[in-house]
């Protein structure tokens, strides 16, 4: 799919003074959307965005407002690690 934003010229200068790149940036808020949205896995933003690493792509959700969930299952993973680490500690 190929979308095209036509911004005008008397808009772009100063929006890529703030923005850096307003086409990244519709980008990153889109794939944010979509995640928001369910219609995007935290993965899938990863590599939507040519992200290296999911905690790239959760940091940029995060910068948009955008929590990214944990299952059940990974909030007890990361329970049981917070111990084992505690544990180790002492």
């Amino acid at each position: 799919m190929i979308l095209t934003l036509d911004i005008p010229d008397e808009f772009s200068g100063e929006l890529t003074a703030k923005m850096g790149n307003p086409a990244r940036a519709a980008l990153e808020a889109f794939a944010a959307e979509a995640y928001q949205l369910n219609a995007l896995s935290l993965e899938q933003v990863r590599k939507f965005l040519g992200l290296e690493s999911r905690w790239e792509a959760q940091a940029l959700l995060s910068r948009r407002g955008v929590w990214p969930g944990l299952s059940a299952d990974e909030v007890l993973r990361d329970a049981e690690t917070a111990a084992a680490f505690t544990i180790a500690r002492q």
